[in-house]
C-alpha cells in the first residue's frame, strides 16, 4: 500500500504535505522560550495609545531632528545609496551574466562568486562595520546600503542580462558595428527599461533599510525612533510610524506607477 501511494504521483502532495508538518515542527522546536510575558498586554495598550494619540509637535519645529527633516535625510540615504550600487551593479552584471552568443556560452562564476560574498553581509552588519570606520552619521547609511544593493541588483541585472533578446546586438554587429557600439546602442537600449525597473524596486526597498539602520546609528529617521522606544515616549513613537507608513507608501505607489510606465 506504501509503495503503490509512493509511486502514483496523485498522492506527491501527501508525501510534501508531511515534509512541511516535519519541517514546521522542527523550526518551532527550535526557536525555545516561545510565550508572551505579563507585560505584554501593558506594552500593547501603551504603543497603540501613543499611534492614537500622536506627538503631533513633533512633525516640524524646524530644528533639523523633527520628523520631516529626519524623513527627507532618510529619502536621500536610500536614493543615493541606490543610485550608486545601480551604476556599480552594472559591470558585475555583465561579469556574472551567462551570455550565450554566436554559438559559445561565455561564463564567469568570478563575478557571481563576489555577489553572493556581498550579499552575505546584511545591511544592518554592514552598517555597523562603516559606523566604526567613518563614523555615525548618514554616510555609514548609505556605504552600507550602497553596498549591499551592489549585491542584490548585480544578481538581477545579470538574469536581465541572460534573458534579454540579443537580436538588435547581432543586427547590428553584421553591419559592422564594434563591441562599444553594440554595447551602447544595441544592448543597453533593450535591457535599460528593465534595470531602471528593478533600480526603482531597490529603492523602495532600501527606503525601509534605511529607517532601520538609523537605530544603530546610520543616520535617518531610525535614531530617534530607537530613543523613543527605550525612553517609553509613545506618543513620540506613534508619530514616527505614522510618518515612515505615510513615506514608504507614497514611495511604493508612485513606484509602481513609474514602474508601469517602464514596462
Amino acid at each position: 500500500m506504501t509503495k503503490k501511494i509512493l509511486k502514483n504521483p496523485k498522492y506527491n502532495w501527501i508525501i510534501w504535505a508531511i515534509v512541511i508538518v516535519i519541517i514546521y515542527i522542527w523550526s518551532i522546536s527550535g526557536i525555545g522560550n516561545i510565550g508572551i510575558k505579563d507585560s505584554a498586554k501593558e506594552v500593547s495598550k501603551s504603543i497603540f495609545s501613543g499611534l492614537f494619540n500622536p506627538d503631533w509637535s513633533y512633525v516640524y519645529n524646524g530644528s533639523g531632528e523633527d520628523l520631516v527633516s529626519l524623513i527627507i535625510q532618510t529619502l536621500a540615504i536610500a536614493f543615493l545609496g541606490t543610485f550608486i550600487s545601480a551604476i556599480l551593479s552594472v559591470p558585475f552584471a555583465f561579469l556574472s551574466a551567462h551570455i550565450k552568443k554566436g554559438g559559445r556560452k561565455f561564463k564567469s562564476q568570478t563575478g557571481k562568486v563576489i555577489l553572493i560574498i556581498i550579499r552575505t553581509f546584511p545591511e544592518i552588519v554592514l552598517a555597523i562595520m562603516f559606523i566604526k570606520a567613518v563614523g555615525p552619521g548618514a554616510f555609514a547609511g548609505v556605504l552600507a546600503l550602497s553596498i549591499h544593493s551592489i549585491g542584490m541588483l548585480g544578481k538581477l541585472f545579470s538574469e536581465t542580462l541572460e534573458n534579454a533578446d540579443f537580436g538588435p546586438s547581432e543586427a547590428i554587429t553584421s553591419v559592422g558595428a564594434n563591441k562599444s557600439q553594440v554595447l551602447f546602442f544595441a544592448t543597453l537600449p533593450t535591457v535599460l527599461p528593465e534595470f531602471l525597473s528593478l533600480t526603482l524596486y531597490r529603492f523602495e526597498i532600501a527606503v525601509r533599510s534605511a529607517s532601520i539602520l538609523g537605530m544603530v546609528g546610520a543616520g535617518g529617521i531610525g535614531t530617534p525612533l530607537i530613543f523613543a522606544i527605550q525612553t517609553r515616549s509613545w506618543n513620540r513613537v506613534g508619530i514616527i510610524l505614522i510618518g515612515i507608513i505615510i513615506t514608504v507608501t507614497l514611495i511604493d505607489f508612485i513606484s509602481g506607477i513609474l514602474r508601469k510606465k517602464l514596462s
